[in-house]
Formats: C-alpha cells, structure tokens, sequence
C-alpha cells in the first residue's frame, strides 16, 4: 500500500474526508477552536480517546498542517497545539457540520451532552457562543 502522498484522489471530498475524517479529527479540532491546548487538556476533552490514538491523530492533523504543534524549551518540557493559519480555513465547513449536526440531535431527540470544556477555557469556551453562531443563516452578520 503507497503512502498518502502517492494516493491519486478521484474527488476533491475524498481528499476533505482524508484530512477531517473519522471519529477524532474533528473533535480535535473543535477542542482547539478557542485556543492552545496541552496534550493532557486534550486528553481530557476528549475522555473516550486513548493517548495512543490522540498522538497519532495529531501527528495526522501537524502533517496535514492543520495544526501547529509548539514545544516550549523547559523542564519539564511542553508542548501546545494550536489550529494553523491553514487550518482556519476549515472552519466554515466545520461549522456547517456542526449546524447540521445540532438540527439533527433536535430533529431525532437525540441525547447530548457538549465537550468537557478546558480549565484555560471555562469564560471563553462557552457552548452558547458556538451554538449561536452556527444557527446563523450563512452570510447573516451578528
């Protein structure tokens, strides 16, 4: 089997999919939406995915350049990540992803319960925020 890079995409979904797809991705990077997050306040975020899963999912995501991944030289070392210049651009879709995804836990009823938010986060990593701003009518200001 060739590597990513050799693969021929036969869409341009199929090459969207290969970046954000399956199960983490994406809630990855709707835990760093706010801001930089430590490998353990990812950890916590996501309470269902293993360590060895989350590394290899971020590895996937910095190699893709979605995300950035910081190590502050200190000891103990530490290391932040961040969604890329890049990785803002999927932000609209994302956000289109999570609209469709609310009308529909409300259209089935549907259980949810929203993210554990991180400590850094608690004012700012607001549900509401998000929520209001993905019911919007796409090109609606405030």
């Amino acid at each position: 089997m060739g590597s990513q890079d050799e693969k021929v995409y036969i869409s341009p979904i199929e090459a969207a999919i290969d970046v954000i797809g399956g199960k983490w991705k994406a809630q990855i990077y709707y835990a760093l939406w706010y801001g930089p997050l430590r490998f353990s306040e990812l950890s916590r975020s996501l309470p269902n995915i293993t360590q060895r899963m989350l590394t290899n999912q971020l590895r996937e995501l910095e190699h893709d350049g979605i995300i950035d991944r910081k190590v502050f030289e200190q000891v103990p070392p530490r290391v932040e990540y961040s969604i890329s210049e890049y990785g803002n651009t999927i932000k609209p879709i994302l956000l289109d992803m999570y609209r469709w995804g609310y009308m529909h836990i409300l259209e089935k009823s549907l259980k949810y319960e929203p993210m554990p938010k991180p400590l850094r986060y608690q004012d700012s990593y607001v549900e509401d925020k998000l929520l209001a701003e993905a019911l919007k009518k796409p090109g609606e200001n405030h």
